[in-house]
């Protein structure tokens, strides 16, 4: 990319595409473009068509999606799937109409089979059953990874997806419903310690196993992989470590500096037992992440304390 290409950021506003706006201004970028749900909405393929046609961008970062955690995808997985297809279809096709130089596809870890050998390598995708409570998403992400396989082999487009692990930061998503496992807990342990709770009841076993990866690091390696990578082939991007979610409570617990305990409920679902995915081909390329963990949960909580009245609750 030529510092002054006109890169269009879908999802500029959300979680990922805000960071990589950040990564991209950091490194020179100047001709960033994006479009609220206000004013573009991606689910409408008439409206896509006429955006791309109009802006002509030269390369596009596909970050807008429809996410949550297990809850909400389990009660609302028709939303899930339609919203994700859509906003999917509608800008890759019309990336491909206007003949774009490179578009870059935000997967997720998720896509992965429920049960399948750690680390996770790239060609274990579909070799065996998906895990059930995010099973409409995945499908969704896995649609959109195969479109740009597919538009590269029959078009020679040049599509690049890219599978992240779970990601969490800054500027993150608190609601109860709908947020994902950091954000919910962050939210969790400071209600509790601001009410002087005695415990905070986590969901599950606590034996389920994550990788984490702060989304400024996240944005790095996207742009990173925009300006070096061109495989057709999706791509893992992970720190290469991964912890219990019990583990997890009791860092975010010290973090937040809650003094009461952590009680488990076996009764709410654990998810995939283990997601931990082998991020070795990116690695070798040269890139690594820079945020250790207890770094980030540390200033996403930061953040959570300055801008919390300004997130949705």
């Amino acid at each position: 990319m030529e510092k002054n290409s006109k890169i269009y950021v879908a999802g500029h506003r959300g979680l990922v595409g805000s960071a990589i706006v950040r990564n991209l201004k950091k490194k020179g970028y100047t001709n960033i473009i994006g479009r609220t749900h206000t004013e573009l909405d991606l689910t409408n393929q008439m409206a896509v068509a006429n955006f791309f046609k109009d802006e002509r961008p030269d390369y596009v970062f596909l970050c807008a999606a429809k996410v949550g955690g297990i809850h909400i995808n389990e009660i609302q997985p028709a939303d899930f799937m339609y919203i994700n297809l859509a906003i999917e279809t509608n800008i890759i096709n019309s990336a491909y109409a206007t003949n774009i130089k490179k578009l870059l596809f935000m997967g997720s870890g998720c896509i992965y089979p429920r049960i399948v050998p750690q680390p996770i390598k790239e060609e274990y995708l579909l070799t065996a059953p998906l895990e059930k409570t995010n099973e409409a998403y995945a499908i969704a992400k896995i649609a959109g990874l195969k479109m740009c396989e597919f538009y590269n082999k029959q078009y020679g487009t040049n599509y690049i997806s890219v599978m992240p692990c779970n990601l969490y930061g800054p500027g993150d998503n608190y609601n109860p419903i709908s947020s994902h496992v950091i954000p919910a807990l962050i939210k969790k342990f400071h209600d509790a310690k601001i009410s002087a709770a005695p415990s905070v009841m986590m969901w599950g076993t606590g034996t389920a196993k994550r990788e984490f990866l702060h989304i400024d690091d996240i944005a790095d390696a996207s742009v990173f992989l925009m300006e070096n990578y061109n495989e057709n082939q999706w791509i893992n991007i992970g720190c290469g470590e991964d912890m219990s979610i019990k583990e997890l409570g009791e860092l975010i617990k010290h973090v937040v500096d809650f003094k009461g305990d952590i009680i488990f409920d076996p009764s709410y679902p654990d998810g995939t037992p283990r997601k931990l995915l082998d991020s070795s081909k990116l690695l070798s390329m040269g890139w690594k992440p820079q945020i250790t963990l207890e770094e980030g949960l540390a200033n996403t909580y930061k953040d959570y304390l300055i801008n919390n009245k300004n997130y949705r609750q």
